[in-house]
């Protein structure tokens, strides 16, 4: 039998924080429009209290999520114990995106571990709290995590990111108003080029 709770208790923040692996999902308002759904990892969630918690959200090809939480502030995150004893839990709220370049956002991101991807911090309002048996999910071991998004994130440097999010993460797949470019210093100018061929001496 399924339980609510009022507030994330202890035993269940330290079970939420044993997780590898996350689902989150959102809807946009629109009964026309898609439903999302995103697995997250890499140490990326964090409870901040009884009833607020945030995770890192990771630079990607789509910004479902976040156009979602910026209309409606609909959210919910799920968990599975794919070890151990079976259990899901689950965690309504309003959710709110919170960008760099705040105060709040470098205030929470001293609670992750460095992510060259991470593009905002999801911090979501948790207003029901539930847990199931989980039967049906099945048993896995967990392997390790994949580096890759780091290492994609490293070549790409602060501007390659910044141009990828804006060609990639500006609006929904529904149209909807995604990721909101901080403001940036324009890309330094190339070096003068003499017309022999010999680059210019800069001042």
């Amino acid at each position: 039998m399924g339980k609510t709770f009022d507030i994330l208790i202890p035993e269940l923040q330290s079970w939420l924080g044993r997780q590898r692996v996350f689902f989150v999902a959102t809807a946009p308002l629109s009964g026309e429009g898609h439903v999302n759904c995103s697995p997250k990892g890499g140490d990326t969630f964090r409870v901040l209290d009884g009833n607020r918690v945030a995770y890192l959200d990771l630079t990607g090809s789509g910004i479902e999520t976040v156009a979602h939480v910026q209309e409606n502030g609909r959210i919910v995150l799920m968990f599975c114990a794919f070890e151990g004893p079976p259990k899901i839990v689950r965690l309504h709220g309003k959710g709110e995106v919170i960008y760099p370049g705040s105060g709040e956002f470098e205030e929470l991101m001293g609670r992750f571990p460095r992510h060259g991807a991470a593009r905002a911090i999801v911090r979501v309002t948790v207003t029901r709290i539930s847990d199931s048996c989980g039967f049906g999910v099945p048993l896995m071991s967990f392997s390790g995590n994949r580096g890759l998004l780091d290492e994609w994130a490293e070549r790409k440097g602060p501007r390659g990111l910044q141009r990828y999010r804006r060609d990639n993460n500006l609006r929904s797949i529904d149209g909807h108003e995604g990721y909101k470019m901080p403001d940036q210093p324009p890309d330094p100018p190339a070096a003068a080029v003499k017309p022999s061929g010999q680059q210019a001496r800069q001042p």
